[in-house]
């Protein structure tokens, strides 16, 4: 087993890990979380050998085979599938000696050699390499390609598939899912629901996390936390700590001003002295109840867009692509405000080619069909590629002043604290930031001007758990229309009303849920295996399905809609009257009529307040009603 003993680990002058205590057995799974920066790759580092504890111990069986990603891969010209292969090093160690048997001539040691290839699986290992390749986005004709010949993201996927030959009693995974779709995202996650031994995983999927552990250790300012379950059962347990914790403290907090009052009333007096002393020492042994550990996070928050026309924008019949080909055909779409649309498919089906159609990036071209934006339709468009282009020599000020130059430094300032800018930090240079720093900066510059259609093309890849769930519960709240690729399951489930299956140069409704579009996933990689998906049939007759349950939803979604900005609205002003209520200047001046104004108009407010919460919550019965009467005729 693996065993860390009040382990301390420093990075420089930051001890990140403070006396950590746990242990790790073969078949155990364990997920590292906590926010970027917390010491989970440190960690993982010095498990591997390469980094140094600073104090405490942590012990590896020493007959355990390690299996982990590297780093960096050399641009070599060794194919694909030899460079997967490499990943079993006793196999090819074996290979080596038996083909020195045969240049020799030793029959013995050949016969020897030959059973040891046996042991090791060898005759069906480049099946094995190959089915990695495929499960990680590799076309077949990829497994002849020089690694020297993929760009850094898939030497990234050639490093994993190389981890994940070795047969090894423990695997030590960081982000393993950041430069993957959704597609090679289940296939590693079934992977590693069969793999044997002992693993370590840094990930901020908290559903690919709920699939592939059983315990997790969350480190935060410096401890570290032991959880038994999955990451769900794991932020359940801590909310009940925090609130325990919490309560602990209230109490210690009102027996210590107890005493104290006693102490200080009683002090001087003869007849109570003692009884005062006796106090002050039970004072003084009472323990220390730490405060629950807040996380010093953020949220994001995204302005309400000045205007929110009924229709933003559309694509009817129309055919997208690039210079030499077309890539999508005969789509017609059409986004209306408050939508919450999610793109699904399997990787490189157009769907990053579909939002820049959308966005109208002019290096798509819109080939047939026709592309329509209502006059107040405005677009705020995300893409990893607005990451390169932010400037390292400039601040995130700086960034934001260029889309505002009439902006005040306060303000802007006031703004990227919403996305986790200090003060240090928003008058620094971009320079020294990290994945997640440039992806929240990205963001804000992307909604500053408050836009109604937010176009997100993976928007999570750097973010940790914290920031990804903020954004989802900003994005909920998002009185705009969103269209979002992510493969973050969890985000999708939690902002997207509906989804379209991107899929062979068509784009057609899902009518399914996001399980189901997985488990299709996993029967496409498996063509044995493989089903209709509930997208398939008749194009035309998809449009017509799709144009018919929207028409059939769509007056119960306006009407929803208006019930919840004119819930908004009576809140926040009855919310004004509390706060005048609650000022006693209000009552300083003797005017009762005033008083008697405010507290009728305050339970107006009230009941109306109930009575559409209840209008609310009957329309929406309705409309769930109607959905799956639609979806299933």
């Amino acid at each position: 087993m693996i065993r860390a003993d009040n382990l301390c680990i420093r990075r420089g002058p930051r001890e990140l890990i403070h006396a950590a205590t746990f242990e790790l057995y073969a078949g155990q799974r364990m997920g590292l979380t906590g926010e970027n920066g917390s010491g989970k790759s440190t960690l993982l580092a010095t498990m591997l050998g390469a980094h140094e504890a600073d104090s405490g111990s942590l012990s590896i069986p020493p007959d355990w085979v390690i299996a982990h990603v590297a780093q960096d891969t050399p641009a070599v010209q060794r194919s694909a599938l030899d460079f997967t292969l490499d990943g079993d090093a006793n196999l090819r160690q074996v290979q080596a000696r038996l083909a020195d048997a045969v240049a020799a001539g030793d029959d013995a040691a050949q016969a020897h050699w030959h059973a040891q290839l046996d042991a090791h699986n060898a005759w069906d290992a480049e099946a094995r390499a190959a089915q990695l390749l495929s499960g990680l986005g590799f076309e077949p004709a990829d497994s002849d390609r020089a690694v020297a010949d993929f760009s850094g993201g898939w030497r990234v996927r050639l490093n994993l598939a190389r981890a994940l030959m070795c047969p090894s009693d423990l695997l030590l995974l960081d982000e393993p899912t950041n430069h993957l779709d959704l597609d090679a995202i289940v296939f590693l996650e079934r992977w590693l629901q069969r793999y044997a031994g002992a693993l370590v995983l840094i990930s901020h999927d908290r559903e690919f996390l709920d699939a592939t552990v059983d315990r997790v250790a969350h480190l935060q300012q410096g401890s570290l936390r032991l959880y038994t379950g999955n990451y769900s059962e794991c932020e359940r347990q801590r909310a009940e700590q925090d609130a325990q914790l919490a309560h602990a403290r209230e109490r210690q907090a009102r027996q210590r001003a107890h005493m104290q009052a006693f102490v200080d009333r009683f002090r001087a007096k003869a007849t109570k002295a003692r009884q005062a002393q006796s106090r002050l020492k039970a004072l003084a042994k009472l323990p220390d109840i730490a405060a629950a550990q807040v996380s010093s996070g953020f949220n994001f928050a995204f302005d309400t867009p000045v205007k929110l026309p009924e229709h933003l924008l559309s694509l009817h019949d129309a055919s997208v692509g690039y210079a030499d080909a077309t890539t999508l055909s005969d789509l017609t779409l059409r986004i209306g405000s408050g939508d919450r649309l999610g793109l699904i498919g399997a990787n490189g089906a157009g769907k990053s080619t579909l939002i820049k159609a959308l966005a109208g990036v002019d290096t798509v071209q819109l080939s047939a069909g026709t592309r329509e934006q209502h006059m107040h339709c405005d677009i705020g468009y995300f893409a990893q590629h607005q990451l390169e282009q932010l400037r390292d020599d400039q601040t995130p000020v700086q960034h934001i002043a260029r889309l505002d130059p009439a902006a005040r430094e306060a303000d802007i300032r006031n703004y990227l604290g919403r996305f986790g800018f200090g003060q240090d930090s928003a008058l620094g240079p971009v320079a020294p930031f990290s994945g997640g720093e440039r992806a929240r900066l990205a963001l804000a510059c992307v909604i500053y001007r408050a836009p109604n259609l937010l176009l997100l093309d993976e928007p999570t890849n750097h973010l940790d758990l914290m920031a990804r769930e903020s954004l989802a519960l900003a994005l909920q709240d998002f009185a705009g229309a969103v269209v979002l690729i992510s493969h973050d399951r969890h985000l999708l489930r939690s902002c997207c009303d509906d989804f379209l299956l991107v899929d062979a140069g068509r784009c057609a409704p899902w009518l399914d849920d996001l399980d189901a579009f997985a488990q299709w996933l996993g029967q496409r990689a498996n063509p044995r295996t493989a089903t209709a998906h509930p997208a398939a049939g008749s194009r035309r007759e998809e449009r017509r399905e799709a144009a018919r349950r929207r028409a059939a939803l769509q007056p119960l979604t306006k009407r929803i809609a208006d019930i919840e900005r004119r819930l908004e609205a009576v809140q926040s002003e009855r919310a004004e009257v509390q706060r005048a209520l609650a000022d006693p200047a209000l009552y300083s001046t003797g005017d009762s009529s005033q008083v008697a104004e405010l507290g009728a108009r305050d339970t107006a407010l009230k009941a109306e307040i109930a009575e559409l919460e209840q209008k609310w919550l009957t329309e929406q019965d309705a409309l769930e009603s109607l959905n799956q009467s639609v979806a299933d005729p």
